[in-house]
This record gives C-alpha cells, sequence and structure tokens, in this order.
C-alpha cells in the first residue's frame, strides 16, 4: 500500500507535458491496492480537470448509469480503479477534446498496474484505450464494441459515454439492452456486491 501510495503521489506531481497542456497538469487518477474493476478512459476533460474529480461531468454519470454504480461506488478507489490513457485535459479541437498525450500510458500504466489485482475486470472505455489494450480488436469501434461479450469476463469494451455520442448510441440500441446489462452484472459480481 505504501508502495502504491507513492506512486500515485508521483503521477500527481508528473510534469513531462507541462509545456504542451493549455491548462497545465493536473493528473487525474484513482486506484487502491484492492481495486478490482479498472476503467481505462481517454483522458480528463476541461470539467475535470477544473473540479480534479475523474468522470465528474455528464460523461461520468452516463458511465456509472451504464455500470450501475452509485457515486460512492465509484468513488471508492479500494473496489474501482480509474486509469486514464491520459491523465491531463490535453485541450480541444472543433470536434472535441484533443486525444490524450501519448507520454503517460507508456510512463506509468504498467507500473500502476503492477501495484492492483491480478483477478480484474478492465474496462476499455473508447477507442484509445482499446487501441492500446486489445490488440484483436475489430476495424472500427462499433465492431470491436459489437463483440463485447467475446471479452467478458475479464475484458469489457465500451464507447465513450459522452454525450457527443448520443447519435451513435440510437443508432446500436443494442448495446445499452444487451451489453450494459451484462456488463453491469460482472461489475456487480467483481465488487461484491449488487450494483444499482
Amino acid at each position: 500500500m505504501i508502495r502504491l501510495q507513492s506512486l500515485l503521489d508521483e503521477i500527481r506531481a508528473c510534469t513531462t507535458c507541462v509545456d504542451v497542456l493549455p491548462e497545465g497538469p493536473r493528473p487525474i487518477v484513482q486506484a487502491g491496492a484492492t481495486a478490482r474493476v479498472v476503467l481505462i478512459g481517454q483522458a480528463p476533460g476541461r470539467a475535470v480537470h477544473r473540479s480534479g474529480i475523474a468522470w465528474d461531468d455528464p460523461s461520468g454519470r452516463r458511465l456509472r448509469s451504464w455500470l450501475g454504480l452509485t457515486d460512492r461506488q465509484f468513488y471508492d478507489r479500494h473496489a474501482v480503479a480509474i486509469v486514464p490513457m491520459g491523465f491531463c485535459y490535453p485541450g480541444t479541437r472543433p470536434s472535441g477534446d484533443l486525444p490524450p498525450r501519448p507520454e503517460c500510458a507508456p510512463q506509468w500504466h504498467e507500473r500502476l498496474f503492477a501495484e492492483l489485482p491480478d483477478d480484474r475486470l478492465v474496462l476499455l472505455i473508447g477507442a484509445h484505450a482499446q487501441a492500446r489494450y486489445l490488440p484483436e480488436r475489430e476495424a472500427t469501434l462499433t465492431a470491436t464494441v459489437r463483440k463485447w461479450a467475446s471479452h467478458l469476463p475479464d475484458t469489457a469494451v465500451l464507447p465513450h459515454p459522452s454525450p457527443r455520442n448520443s447519435r451513435w448510441l440510437a443508432a446500436n440500441p443494442w448495446f445499452e439492452s444487451d451489453a450494459v446489462p451484462a456488463i453491469r452484472a460482472r461489475v456487480a459480481e467483481v465488487i461484491g456486491g449488487d450494483s444499482e
């Protein structure tokens, strides 16, 4: 536990990308030594950067709904680790946020995952996480997520829960009708209680 806390302190003090981050570094990460649900998303958005709380935005509310977790459950570092591909807000472009900074995952992920339980459920949220951690993924995010059942019980693949993806969700109703209940059940099983 001391080693994990030391690593988290090191991550939170990181300034590797200070010269290219529009609002400066503010690494957002959550982890505890017993966290068996690991969320790997994209990078914090502007609202999360300003609050300092992971997934503290409409995307996070949708994600918690998909997972069947209350705020208390979701922010329990002993149950849920939140490890984005990029720990800091990368800035925006006309179509949304910029991609996560490429320095983060190679610099921190392996060391951080080594401190977490081996018996864990990894949720790969969005194309960036799937590109790094799912080498057998399909050509598109839709095709990858459509094969959600083949990745369980150890991995769950999800689209990004951003409100910008509402059109994708409307075009792919199978995700919320079929995949979400199965993923929610697996999350509940892993954290050792009923999700809500």
